[in-house]
């Protein structure tokens, strides 16, 4: 008999490579308790129940809580996508119109759409200036840091938020390791209301290990009732320790993210040096985001290129490469990585996709759009069509289309530039 699933990722760790990607522990002996699957329990008298809030439970979120600085943290082993499930429900209950950076979890979208929240479009750069046009939204949602590293000036929009008494939710799902680095830069530091943080992407955490952290008291007591809304009545007690451990581990300053720091600014010394660019702006120090396209490179052929020479990234697309880099890596996985990068072909810059079009009018609201019938039309006859999905293309990571917007010929040859051919809209 075959199991060809278990015989995957046999074959995938015998093939050495280095972990430039999540989860966060790197299969590091150090990361987790040696016997942490001998402890694959379930609700029982002396082990509590996750959102039944009973103790050891209360006792772990509780001294999670006391570690981010919040008014209560609640475990997630459903990933971040049950972290920001449980927010937006907590912050919006009933629906009602909710101001959205346009990069944005897929999770987001179709929570709202379960939710009925109607979410109001803005581009990351135009969050500020567009919440002041919008006198009836009910909370403000961006990402921060994204996929690519790059930090939102979250204390600015969160004053901003503040003045009027609106939540400030944060999907921090690559960000859960700021609040460790120096300096501190996690968007709780900077007033964020609540946050999701997918702590198995940077962490010593077991894949789908995630922490809701609630800073804005008037959400505290639901959370439990909104978790459980959206999550499964049969959590991993195996993820769900692994939680507990690693916050014991950050508690007593096990985790040196001083030493990462230094390291990657090491590796992105290399790159620049070979003339490699990499986002500008306030990013995350511990991200190692690398535009390969500035030398010539597609994104996609330097992570063929990384892999050929025992390197995994996290992810690329036509313009980058993304390493996650955690305190589990080793000193071999580093010096594999610049002996890598020095190899890398180096030459002409070249030019990555096209600009990109205005934001499409909406022709349905985003729960229609999400449930409603559906089918797949070809791109070149698609303009004037209701999109059924949020189409995103990467660079620049921002959907060019959401679910309920309509396609406008503007759309066209920018998907089609990204080698798209066709798109899902409604019947």
């Amino acid at each position: 008999m075959a199991a060809p699933l278990y015989e995957a990722l046999v074959k995938y760790k015998l093939s050495g490579k280095s972990s430039f990607h999540t989860p966060g522990h790197k299969n590091n002996p150090e990361a987790l308790p040696k016997n942490i699957f001998g402890l694959d329990y379930t609700e029982l008298p002396e082990t509590g129940s996750l959102f039944d809030g009973t103790s050891p439970f209360a006792e772990a979120e509780e001294l999670a809580a006391r570690l981010f600085g919040t008014a209560r943290t609640c475990f997630s082993a459903g990933g971040c996508t049950l972290c920001i499930q449980a927010m937006l429900r907590l912050a919006l209950p009933n629906g009602g119109k909710m101001l959205c950076s346009r990069v944005i979890h897929r999770s987001a979208v179709n929570t709202m759409a379960l939710l009925g929240i109607e979410p109001l479009w803005a581009m990351p750069q135009d969050i500020c200036a567009a919440l002041a046009e919008a006198p009836d939204v009910r909370a403000v949602y961006i990402t921060s840091p994204d996929y690519y590293g790059r930090i939102t000036d979250v204390s600015r929009l969160s004053e901003a938020c503040r003045q009027r008494k609106l939540p400030l939710l944060v999907d921090c799902a690559h960000g859960t390791q700021l609040m460790f680095t120096k300096p501190r830069l996690h968007p709780l530091l900077f007033g964020a209301s609540m946050t999701a943080d997918s702590a198995h992407k940077t962490l010593g955490v077991l894949t789908g290990g995630a922490w809701l952290n609630i800073a804005d008291g008037r959400f505290a007591r639901g959370a439990k009732e909104a978790m459980a809304l959206f999550g499964s009545t049969s959590p991993s007690y195996p993820v769900m320790v692994s939680l507990d451990i690693c916050r014991e581990m950050l508690q007593e300053g096990k985790l040196d993210f001083e030493a990462l720091q230094e390291r990657t600014a090491r590796v992105k010394k290399l790159a620049a040096g070979r003339g490699i660019t990499m986002p500008a702006g306030l990013t995350d120090p511990t991200r190692i985001t690398l535009d390969t396209a500035s030398v010539g490179m597609k994104g996609t052929d330097a992570a063929e290129f990384l892999r050929q020479n025992g390197v995994e990234p996290e992810y690329a697309d036509s313009a980058f490469v993304i390493l996650i880099a955690t305190p589990f890596n080793t000193e071999a996985d580093f010096i594999r990585l610049e002996k890598a990068i020095g190899k890398l072909p180096v030459g002409k810059p070249l030019n990555i996709g096209a600009e990109l079009p205005p934001l499409p009018p909406v022709n349905a609201s985003l729960r229609e759009a999400v449930l409603a019938e559906h089918e797949y039309a070809p791109l070149e006859s698609a303009a004037g069509m209701t999109a059924a999905e949020a189409v995103c293309p990467c660079p620049p990571g921002i959907p060019v289309v959401m679910p309920g917007e309509i396609i406008t010929p503007d759309v066209i040859p920018f998907l089609r530039s990204y080698g798209f051919s066709e798109i899902k809209v409604l019947k």
